[in-house]
């Protein structure tokens, strides 16, 4: 970083201008792609590529800008490319301003944070043409660009790794887990305990009883969504001591198999972690406890367990099943020493793939945080008057 320092110090010594976007680049809406035939041109909306199509819309070097859904996820595009109307596209000045420079300033300026609207989060092209720019000479640019493309690299090839990782894991439990009628079977229900949150009573006796908050009280309610978000105590939901005893038949304790049985992640199974709090079971899950928690919650996540799962889920509009379809599951009961060896082979694999104080999802934060530090401090210029 001493050549971007030497730079600076050459060319802005006493700080930059700082510009709206409105004067480097033109902001355009996307449209539909449907009258086209499939190809290799990428389609992006707010989520992502959508599709592919025989057509570009533009096909220089731009940062599409969401316009409705995630603001917060910004693309950088330099081959030929769609955008739908869910995201804008820019045609940027590239004799005043990089184009990826212009997504690395704007990748730090939380965009999400002006959105206006009630309902679907929005951007329009007026707001975000009075979005301030600084503009320092083009040969800082492309150091700081080169500097961050660095950081992003490392974190694109950790990705990768772990990528790579997963399906490995996936095979060796899957394989590992794969018994035939020569080990002993056994339905669930015989070798386990099987409870939910509606055990505990009728609805109309459990909202009585049961009171969620958002500050933090004498217990976690822990919900399926709580392992996407690692558990977050910004999001968590917590109850008192009354409605925790009232819950009686739905406390946790950590190591508990958790599986969600309504809806779209229908299946998805959890192991319950020990947070050093009471905790009970949330509502659209199913706990199941075992002499064996870890062996049983690695065969309902291998392809196995999941089929089997899938087998008992309605044809409804909305999937889901209940604890009594659950226990005639037919789960196999291998010797403890197989399923020690088992449980032990996976685990490694488990704190490599999915850890996120110790394994590659650890490793893959730390780049992402340096990575951010870096560009704020980067991008932190003095504005010059």
């Amino acid at each position: 970083m001493s050549k971007l320092q030497n730079l600076i110090n050459e060319l802005c010594p006493n700080g930059v201008k700082y510009k709206k976007l409105e004067d480097v680049l033109i902001i355009k809406n996307g449209r539909d792609y449907k009258q086209y035939k499939q190809g290799n041109i990428p389609v992006y909306g707010s989520g992502g590529i959508m599709t592919y199509i025989d057509t570009s819309i533009y096909d220089k070097p731009s940062v599409l800008i969401p316009r409705k859904g995630s603001l917060d996820k910004l693309y950088y595009v330099d081959e030929p490319f769609w955008n739908v109307d869910t995201i804008f596209y820019t045609d940027i000045n590239i004799k005043k301003v990089i184009p990826k420079y212009v997504y690395y300033w704007l990748s730090g300026q939380h965009l999400e944070k002006l959105n206006k609207a009630g309902g679907v989060p929005s951007l329009t092209q007026s707001i975000l043409n009075k979005v301030k720019i600084p503009l320092p000479p083009l040969p800082i640019q492309e150091e700081i660009v080169r500097i961050l493309d660095n950081f992003t690299k490392l974190t694109t090839e950790l990705t990768t790794e772990l990528t790579a990782r997963k399906k490995q894991y996936e095979y060796y439990r899957d394989k590992l887990l794969n018994f035939n009628e020569e080990v002993e079977w056994a339905y669930l229900g015989d070798i386990s305990n099987i409870t939910d949150y509606v055990a505990n009573g009728s609805f109309a006796s459990i909202k009585e009883n049961v009171e969620y908050k958002k500050e933090q009280d004498y217990a976690v309610l822990i919900r399926t969504v709580d392992f996407s978000s690692n558990f977050n105590p910004e999001k968590l939901v917590y109850i008192n001591k009354h409605a925790y005893d009232f819950l009686s038949k739905s406390k946790l304790f950590g190591g508990e198999i958790i599986i969600n049985n309504i809806g779209a992640g229908v299946g998805n199974t959890f192991r319950c972690p020990n947070l050093n709090t009471h905790m009970s079971l949330a509502p659209n899950a199913v706990m199941v406890k075992t002499e064996n928690n870890s062996f049983y919650y690695y065969w309902f996540n291998s392809k196995w367990g999941q089929n089997a799962i899938q087998k008992i889920v309605g044809k409804s509009a909305m999937p889901k099943f209940n604890k009594t379809e659950l226990r005639k599951i037919k789960v196999p009961i291998p010797s403890r020493n197989i399923q020690k060896n088992i449980v032990s082979i996976l685990d490694r694999f488990d704190t490599l793939c999915n850890d996120i104080t110790s394994g590659l999802p650890a490793e893959i934060e730390l780049r992402k945080k340096q990575y951010e530090y870096y560009r704020d401090k980067l991008l932190n210029f003095k504005e010059l008057q």
